[in-house]
């Protein structure tokens, strides 16, 4: 007979009720490699030609700093930092279905991400999307055809991580947007 337990997925929860708040920042290392892969691939991408004349060093240099950037956000700052998560789960039936996970609030009421961590998160989520953008037009209108492809690929991982949490975020508020919507369009109908 095998043990089985429910674990909260948020387990850090009940250890951050327990410390003591003394800093503002309570992941200092989540925090850090939230912006290390993201501000790292960018300064790659600036001084490659710079340091070196191989385009293939410096693509799988800034696509694997991407990669470890999308799978550093998406699986652990995200639900340190802000308590927020998504990700993709298939049925059975083969259907593809999108999930996206708010932390409940505790108890006692209390926050359990500061103010800080979330400064950091967001800040470091919308604006390095946003570089990688103007990237990608710069590239187009220099005729740098090759760099392209390196700067879709810092849009798409950077711009999905951002679509997600927004989702996540906002989420359970549209949800209580469109009952309101029924509820008036409902009413509205009845008179």
């Amino acid at each position: 007979s095998d043990d089985i337990e429910d674990v909260s997925l948020f387990d850090a929860d009940d250890d951050l009720s327990r410390r003591s708040k003394k800093s503002k920042i309570r992941h200092p290392v989540a925090s850090f490699f939230h912006l290390f892969f993201r501000v790292s691939a960018i300064i790659v991408y600036l001084l490659c030609e710079l340091l070196t004349s191989s385009f293939i060093a410096c693509m799988v240099t800034i696509i694997l700093l991407l990669s470890c950037d999308f799978w550093a956000v998406k699986n652990v700052t995200g639900r340190l930092m802000v308590g927020l998560r998504w990700w993709n789960q298939v049925d059975d039936d083969g259907r593809s279905h999108w999930v996206f996970e708010a932390r409940k609030v505790s108890a006692q009421g209390s926050k359990t991400s500061s103010e800080a961590e979330s400064r950091i998160f967001w800040l470091g989520l919308i604006t390095c999307p946003m570089i990688w953008v103007i990237f990608a037009f710069s590239a187009l209108f220099s005729f740098k055809v090759k760099w392209l492809a390196v700067v879709v690929m810092g849009v798409v991982l950077q711009g999905a991580n951002l679509y997600g949490y927004i989702r996540c975020k906002v989420g359970s508020r549209k949800n209580l947007t469109s009952m309101a919507t029924n509820y008036l369009g409902k009413q509205f109908l009845r008179q």
